[in-house]
């Protein structure tokens, strides 16, 4: 596998660059050791990026990969014109493009938003995420008709870190329910769920990975054990498809596959990108 490092410099938190570049590294068998610069504001930080970068060149005996989502063009060009690496402006590739097609200048902002403190979209964010956090596990049933998604299934299927994405990535308020033994012994949903049902989602999982997942938290336990899995999951999905609620196995799935499935079954009104 071959050995690269791979530099993600930018004049932000470099998310962005980061993303994209480790999208486009994974189509290939590289093996990258990973190096952040975000926050590179200023000629002076630029031209210590282009020693820390023409140094690993150095050592490694190859050209280093550099993602770029360098605003100011001053910086930008110090890396241009000094560094030994492969210098992937994405700036340049995507904005540049953008600007001849739309017959727009692009605002050349650093950063998705330029100043948190007067950003709308920005505290939609934060207020779906401490909405998610309240309404994680069940925990309130206040404001429920405010959520944007309500996600339901076993403990320990996937329900929290689905909903924190769609909180962080989407701006959408999402809650979850557990579904537990009371329910299943009621062969209902939570009575609190019942008017919500457009809004509901179900997660489920393999019993096997269930089992393996509690047993990290709970060792030896009966709410552990691959009997009581294959047990709930059953019944939860027994409780979905009677109630009429889409879902999905996260077994194999990765959270973002996982929101992506969701966003696409329940197609929510309010989306914050």
């Amino acid at each position: 596998m071959s050995y690269r490092s791979v530099f993600f410099v930018s004049d932000g938190t470099g998310i962005t660059a980061e993303t994209f570049g480790n999208a486009i590294l994974a189509q290939f068998e590289v093996k990258p050791r990973h190096v952040r610069l975000p926050f590179i504001d200023t000629v002076d930080k630029a031209h210590q990026v282009v020693r820390q970068i023409n140094h690993a060149a150095e050592v490694d005996g190859n050209r280093p990969i550099v993602f770029s989502t360098l605003v100011n063009m001053d910086i930008l060009r110090v890396i241009q014109d000094g560094c030994q690496g492969m210098l992937l402006d994405m700036f340049a590739t995507f904005v540049q493009p953008l600007e001849t097609e739309l017959q727009l200048k692009s605002s050349h902002r650093i950063g998705r938003f330029s100043d948190a403190s007067k950003s709308k979209e920005y505290q939609s964010r934060i207020e779906a995420i401490n909405f998610s956090l309240e309404h994680d596990d069940g925990q309130s049933n206040r404001d429920l008709a405010n959520s944007d998604v309500i996600l339901v299934g076993v403990s320990r299927s996937g329900k929290t870190p689905t909903s924190l994405y769609l909180a962080m990535q989407y701006g959408l308020k999402a809650s979850n329910y557990p579904l537990i033994p009371e329910d299943f012994e009621r062969r209902q949903l939570p009575p609190a769920l019942v008017h919500h049902r457009s809004k509901m989602f179900g997660l489920s999982i393999q019993p096997e990975r269930l089992s393996e997942i509690r047993n990290e938290r709970r060792p030896n336990s009966r709410y552990a054990s691959l009997e009581n899995c294959r047990m709930e999951v059953s019944e939860a999905e027994t409780m979905m498809r009677r109630a009429g609620i889409r879902w999905l196995s996260t077994t194999t799935k990765s959270i973002e596959e996982i929101a992506t499935t969701i966003l696409q079954e329940l197609h929510p009104e309010r989306l914050a990108y």
